[in-house]
């Protein structure tokens, strides 16, 4: 894809991603266990089954810095040896609030990030689709 396909297309991604609400603090489940997500990712995708949307590009990326800088990244192949060295991250940090950090970070990424800005990153990552949730919804998205 050339530069400006990519801009098109962050810009398309964006105006997609806005249209969702995040979820109101109110809505988080009180009965969250505190061993319920092993890694940031794993919340992640919970938080996506759990509320029925996407997660944006840039709030999966830095889930999934976060886990590799604690050494919790999932991409160790092996999540029994991945346990048994660390803790969950439940046990941590309690998942209301991890849940609501997320949430934080996704509504200033869906409201506040510049296409243009998301364009250069993705410019940058060649695996950017492997992130980016719902394509076939936001390519025709109007």
């Amino acid at each position: 894809m050339t530069k400006n396909e990519v801009i098109k297309e962050a810009k398309k991604y964006q105006e997609y991603m806005k249209k969702f609400p995040v979820p109101e603090p109110i809505s988080v489940s009180i009965s969250l266990e505190t061993s319920s997500f092993i890694t940031w990712e794993k919340l992640g995708e919970s938080m996506k089954q759990k509320y029925e949307q996407p997660l944006h590009y840039l709030t999966q990326i830095l889930l999934k810095q976060w886990d590799e800088s604690s050494g919790n990244g999932i991409n160790n192949n092996n999540i029994e040896v991945m346990i048994m060295k660390k803790q969950p991250i439940g046990n941590v940090i309690d998942p209301r609030t991890a849940e609501a950090t997320v949430r934080v970070i996704e509504n200033f990424n869906r409201q506040f990030v510049s296409h243009h800005y998301l364009a250069k990153i993705w410019l940058s990552d060649p695996n950017y689709r492997h992130f980016v949730d719902d394509l076939q919804n936001y390519s025709s998205f109007n």
